[in-house]
């Protein structure tokens, strides 16, 4: 708490991957973030919140999304779902890229929550990489990314779900869907009509980039790996459901999807060949992961 409170910028778990937080209220800690990660200004955070009644604090909920965004919390809350609201000026500029808009969530890590409450206000924590990497779902994988950059990982092993959040907005009576995650459009569809929103020249939520979560070995993907013809002469590692998941678990998939990119990006080959999943469910955020790596 007390690197916090002195505006530094540290390393901690979250039940979807590590997120490298600060004071969210104070530029100057903001900007730390953004500095380690060395993320482009336009590409927008999500900050945190210690419990629900920071949100009226940060932003506004109009009359026509509080219905659905209060059944909506009481399903998914804490947990993996941020939703995107009009903000209000207590959040700085930085933090939301100079939208009017501000994304927030409430963590179910049992470490982070203690943190953010003792800290007693909200952080920003994007994911603890360098820009445009591989998430890191294990302090290793900071380490690797940011050591020397920050002045704390706080290690509590693997995370639970290993895909970033699922970010909604509520518009015109219904959800939309502005980046896939652990929370999928099928469970979303219980609360009513939804929307995945296809990514714009300019992100107004955090993991639109066409180009996101890659890493250094140039990455294919491809609807059937039987099919696929290796480049003669090139090393190529390959990821289809069974190397995610002997069980054929979708969740279990998506908890090692950023671990098994890392561990193929550091064996030394020209390429990594992934296959599709079914578009579905979970398959649909691992799917979503996957393509933009390959870009």
């Amino acid at each position: 708490m007390k690197l916090l409170r002195e505006g530094a910028a540290v390393a901690l778990p979250t039940e979807t991957v590590y997120g490298l937080a600060a004071d969210a209220l104070k530029e100057e800690a903001v900007l730390k973030i953004f500095a380690a990660k060395d993320r482009p200004r336009f590409d927008p955070l999500i900050v945190h919140l210690p419990d629900s009644d920071w949100i009226g604090r940060v932003a506004v909920v109009e009359d026509s999304a509080r219905e659905i965004l209060d059944r909506l919390r009481a399903r998914f809350w804490p947990g993996p779902l941020t939703f995107v609201l009009p903000r209000r000026t207590l959040v700085p500029d930085l933090v939301t890229s100079g939208l009017d808009t501000v994304a927030i969530r409430i963590s179910s890590h049992p470490v982070f929550g203690e943190v953010i409450r003792g800290f007693g206000g909200p952080l920003a924590a994007p994911s603890a990489n360098r820009f445009g990497r591989i998430s890191p779902t294990a302090a290793d994988h900071v380490r690797e990314e940011l050591d020397g950059l920050i002045p704390l990982i706080l290690d509590a092993g693997t995370t639970t779900h290993g895909l970033e959040s699922t970010i909604v907005a509520l518009r015109n009576g219904r959800i939309e869907v502005l980046r896939r995650g652990p929370i999928t459009k099928e469970q979303l569809a219980e609360f009513g009509e939804v929307f995945v929103v296809p990514s714009g020249p300019r992100p107004e939520a955090p993991g639109q980039l066409p180009s996101h979560y890659a890493p250094r070995t140039p990455l294919v993907l491809v609807d059937d790996l039987t099919s696929f013809v290796p480049p003669v002469g090139q090393k190529c590692g390959f990821i289809q459901m069974r190397t995610l998941s002997e069980r054929g678990d979708l969740a279990e998939a998506a908890a090692n999807l950023f671990r098994c990119l890392r561990e193929l990006d550091h064996a030394g080959l020209d390429l990594i060949v992934a296959e599709k999943l079914p578009d579905e469910g979970l398959g649909a955020a691992i799917n979503d992961r996957l393509r933009r790596a390959a870009k």
